[in-house]
């Protein structure tokens, strides 16, 4: 079974030979490859190039395009930009500090600039790297993360309180911009379609239900008549949201460590692929082969049969290779038929 077919395998309900593998890496990748992490994600043959070696060295099942930002760059928002970290939004000049200047954006058609365009041919060559071995994945941001980019964080967050109205007419246009994004992602080659949308699980239950949820339904309803999978990456306590995220209907939906599994597994119901878990700093990157073990034995019998190993979020990038080859031995000697076991 090529991992490709594994990983679909579990999406899909079926039993894959063994649990796929799939954490999320961007600086540690860059690491890996010895590049800085800004000419990572300003060129895709660095990244492709960083994304291939990682996988080969550790097992993994997926490559990935994922890095931030590039919806936001091309419209022109402005970044503080690092040599060797990710950029930061500035936030006193945000591209909708004014909240006027959402009606002066260009139509969400119209743009598709070289950032995106970067991403888009990143997709390409890595389908044409790695054939039909690998699962690549590619990335969009999700409505929140996008807002948080054009508005700023802070703002936003008013923003749900003062102004819903604005809040729905940014997000529309947002999962417009998105749909065309991944939708040449896909052209490309992408067999997955990751949202990145970390503010969601900032805010309550009520506004997620209300404001959010409707425009991540959307944006996965476009995905899938694309033709692609869907993965959902919302970082932190999700447990308030994730009875509502089942019912968007992703193929995969990522669980970070602060949520305990066995709850998460309750909430999202046995037929939702989930991946992760594990906390990247004090699990991964603090802890050791033996422990690492012992966290993913517990959480192979919470997580369940549709469940892929990865940490629950990205790898942090001075993490111990012994660690993550230790999570790979587990994933490959690791059936979902040991739930029951």
């Amino acid at each position: 079974m090529t991992s490709r077919e594994r990983v679909f395998a579990v999406l899909s309900g079926q039993q894959p030979d063994h649990r796929p593998y799939m954490p999320i890496t961007m600086m540690f990748a860059a690491d890996i490859l010895g590049v800085k992490y800004l000419q990572n994600i300003r060129d895709h043959k660095t990244m492709i190039a960083a994304q291939i070696k990682t996988a080969e060295m550790f097992g993994f099942d997926h490559v990935s395009t994922i890095a931030p930002t590039s919806e936001a760059v091309d419209l022109g928002a402005h970044f503080q930009w690092f040599d060797d970290q990710p950029p930061g939004i500035i936030e006193q000049e945000a591209l909708l500090a004014d909240k006027s200047a959402l009606t002066r954006l260009p139509s969400p058609d119209s743009v598709f600039g070289a950032s995106m365009e970067d991403r888009v041919r990143g997709v390409e060559l890595l389908r044409q790297r790695v054939g039909n071995d690998l699962i690549v994945e590619g990335w969009v941001e999700g409505p929140c993360s996008d807002a948080a980019d054009f508005r700023g964080m802070n703002r936003l967050m008013i923003d749900f309180s003062d102004d819903p109205e604005f809040v729905a007419h940014l997000f529309e246009y947002s999962v417009e911009l998105a749909t065309r994004f991944a939708a040449a992602q896909i052209a490309a080659g992408a067999d997955i379609i990751g949202i990145g949308d970390p503010p969601s699980s900032l805010v309550g239950p009520r506004m997620y239900r209300e404001q959010i949820w409707p425009f991540h339904k959307k944006l996965v309803d476009a995905i899938h008549a694309n033709g692609a999978k869907v993965r959902l990456h919302v970082c932190g306590n999700t447990r308030r949201i994730l009875a509502d995220i089942r019912r968007l209907g992703c193929d995969l939906v990522d669980v970070d460590s602060p949520v305990p599994m066995e709850q998460a597994r309750a909430l999202a119901g046995p037929a939702q692929a989930l991946i992760g878990n594990l906390d990247p700093v004090r699990d991964v990157r603090n802890g050791s082969p033996e422990s690492i073990q012992e966290s993913l034995e517990a959480l192979q019998q919470s997580g369940g049969e549709r469940w892929i190993v990865a940490a629950g979020c990205e790898i942090v990038r001075d993490t111990p290779h012994e660690n993550l080859h230790a999570m790979r031995m587990f994933a490959q000697s690791h059936t979902a038929e040991s739930v029951a076991t």
